[in-house]
């Protein structure tokens, strides 16, 4: 079962996920439906749903087919506003226990996602790892330009949509692979968090990451035989869940847990956090050793 206090959004059925996609080029929707009630049996609380580039007929079908076999709220997903949108119309409110489904995801230059609220309240997951500068998307390199980023979406999604709270939005600081993590992105994504959790203006938010990101390309086992992406996925939520990371795009074939300091894991991130550039990456290796 999920770790108390972490809610998980079903990450399965997603065209990224080479294995799903080929369910989707085979047209196996039987495949994907079964999917969808593993991660609902598995503890899920929503099912993400992510078609790629199909189109947005295709979207409304497969919420309306998933809603059919599970009544856990649904994470409609895709960078493209008219897929969205298809996704939203053919949400099913009382199917899922009057509960909105998640939008993922709106960064800055996509606020104009926040016209879809008129269509279908949802819970937005904002993307504050990147900023507009000059019209362009910049990535955040800093806690500063991130906690300033979440300052920014968050007052446009209020703007945009009157007579939201902070529990009706996610704020995803964005997490990067720590196996290749030379430019410090763990330290921005932890500081950041909390600086917002230290801002009252933010205060009953929530948080989530596409935790499965984090270890990304990383073996799945130690030189010893034991496992190593669940605990480094575990070392990670035991920093960041009183930070107030509370969500996480992710497995829930996962046994996430709240690790001790003298975990190999905890021990092996712990010391990341105290390094800088190639000296990280030195370190998950004598992880791995």
């Amino acid at each position: 079962m999920p770790l108390p206090g972490l809610t998980i959004i079903g990450e399965s059925i997603n065209d990224s996920v080479p294995s799903t996609k080929k369910l989707f080029d085979a047209n196996d929707i039987a495949g994907l439906l079964e999917l969808a009630k593993s991660q609902d049996e598995g503890g899920a609380g929503y099912i993400d749903v992510n078609v790629g580039p199909r189109s947005p007929e295709f979207m409304a079908e497969m919420v309306k087919k998933i809603q059919s076999v599970t009544a856990k709220p649904l994470s409609i997903d895709s960078p493209d506003y008219n897929i969205i949108k298809a996704g939203l119309e053919a949400y099913d409110l009382a199917r899922a226990g009057g509960k909105k489904p998640i939008l993922n995801s709106i960064s800055a230059l996509r606020s104009k996602m926040f016209d879809l609220y008129a269509i279908q309240p949802f819970m937005p997951i904002l993307l504050v790892s990147e900023n507009v500068v000059n019209g362009q998307s910049q990535p955040c390199r800093t806690a500063e330009e991130t906690y300033a980023a979440a300052k920014s979406i968050v007052g446009e999604f209020r703007t945009r949509c009157p007579g939201v709270k902070n529990s009706d939005y996610i704020i995803d600081p964005g997490i990067a692979p720590l196996g290749s993590d030379s430019e410090g992105n763990i330290h921005r994504l932890l500081a950041s968090m909390k600086l917002i959790r230290a801002d009252a203006d933010f205060a009953g938010f929530h948080a989530s990451v596409g935790l499965s990101n984090f270890t990304v390309m990383l073996p799945p086992k130690r030189a010893d035989g034991s496992p190593v992406k669940g605990p480094l996925e575990s070392a990670f939520l035991t920093l960041a869940m009183p930070l107030g990371l509370d969500m996480v795009i992710g497995s829930v074939k996962r046994k996430y847990e709240k690790l001790t300091p003298d975990h190999p894991a905890m021990a092996c991130l712990n010391a990341c956090l105290k390094l800088e550039g190639f000296d990280v990456l030195m370190r998950v290796r004598e992880f791995y050793a």
